[in-house]
């Protein structure tokens, strides 16, 4: 692999279940849609879940690993 894990269990299925919920709202759920603002609010929204919901995925998170955050060893 390419890259290490840096986040623990719990944050990686924390970081899973948050993105899916603001890919929903940002395409589904977040109020004016249909109008020019809300529709680009909600396209942040859920650009930001998939990041958050990626990260959760493969347990790397490339701002962690900027700041040198890393697993404990075992």
């Amino acid at each position: 692999m390419l890259y290490r894990k840096n986040l623990l269990g719990w944050e990686r299925a924390v970081r899973t279940i948050a993105g899916a919920a603001m890919i929903g709202y940002g395409l589904v759920g977040l109020p004016g849609l249909l109008s020019m603002p809300g529709a680009v609010a909600g396209y942040l929204i859920a650009g930001t879940g998939a990041t958050a919901l990626l990260s959760g995925f493969f347990g790397f998170c490339p701002m962690c690993a900027m700041v040198g955050r890393k697993l404990p060893s075992p």
